[in-house]
């Protein structure tokens, strides 16, 4: 890898006056949005015109093929963007997935301690909880590949680190505005949550140039949230394997029907992650 381009993709040490750099990375984001427009648009025409809903593995695969487009365009791999699929990736991808489950865990285990939630069995079905996991598998997936993927990646070369954190995470806040559940003070403390969430997410890219571990922390989270521990995800009940039973306490403390992401145990264990990630040092290789 280049100089330059080691400068790029760190995000902070470009030249104030290297503005051509600047902007053909701009250019570059801005051409994935298009081509990704210009591949959706087609999709709901034609989704409009046999009455057929466009289904996440379609939108998924809709975003991995404007990727791959705009990457034979810059003629650079795929895996530029992904992280190349090698031992370490897996390494990656497990340690997010352990991070991802803590980050609820630890949330559940202190509104427990407290008397403020008690677990039971729950009878839903194995088939439904295979499914809905293979469904989160694919939320993860196609939610980090647009919101940590080639976008934020030239954003920060374009911008810088923190610029295109903070525009990244404002465009997944507006992904949730809509979720069942967002109103009054929990649309503030799941705002806040999810809005740190994507910071989260963003942090783990950064620290080691793979997608591997922000998909392990999104997959993982949303799994132990919802189908293990058996709370909403994002506003959304799913099947799951126990049923917890809220007290009488307020929402902001148990996060209520919307899930630990609106609770105030949960916006500090993302906190605290945030800021355990962000002490590491971010790795200088990747795309």
């Amino acid at each position: 890898m280049t100089r330059r381009a080691d400068q790029a993709i760190e995000g902070m040490r470009i030249s104030p006056g290297d503005w051509r750099y600047r902007l053909k990375q701009l250019g570059w984001a801005a051409a994935f949005l298009a081509t990704l427009a210009a591949i959706l648009f087609p999709v709901i025409l034609i989704s409009v015109r046999y009455d057929h809903a466009v289904s996440l593995y379609e939108q998924g695969a809709v975003i991995a093929c404007a990727t791959a487009a705009i990457q034979m365009l810059r003629r650079k791999p795929v895996w530029e963007v992904t992280g190349r699929p090698d031992r370490r990736w897996l390494r990656e991808l497990g340690l997010g997935g352990m991070l991802g489950a803590a980050l609820m865990l630890a949330p559940a285990l202190l509104l427990w301690a407290g008397g403020w939630v008690r677990f039971h069995g729950s009878d839903s079905a194995i088939g439904a909880v295979f499914g809905v996991t293979l469904l989160m598998a694919g939320v993860a997936v196609a939610e980090e590949l647009l919101f940590r993927g080639l976008l934020f990646q030239r954003l920060i070369g374009a911008l810088g680190v923190w610029p295109a954190q903070l525009i990244l995470a404002g465009l997944f806040l507006l992904t949730h505005l809509g979720n069942p559940g967002m109103t009054g003070a929990t649309r503030i403390w799941a705002g806040t949550n999810i809005f740190l969430a994507s910071l989260l997410f963003g942090m783990a890219y950064l620290g080691t140039r793979s997608l591997a571990m922000p998909i392990g922390l999104h997959f993982a989270a949303n799994v132990t949230q919802g189908i293990l521990l058996g709370f909403g995800v994002s506003g959304e009940s799913e099947p799951r394997l126990l049923r917890p039973v809220l007290s009488a306490a307020p929402d902001w403390l148990t996060g209520g029907a919307f899930g630990l992401e609106a609770s105030l145990p949960g916006l500090a264990a993302v906190a605290a992650l945030l800021l355990l990630l962000g002490l590491r040092k971010p790795s200088h290789g990747g795309a």
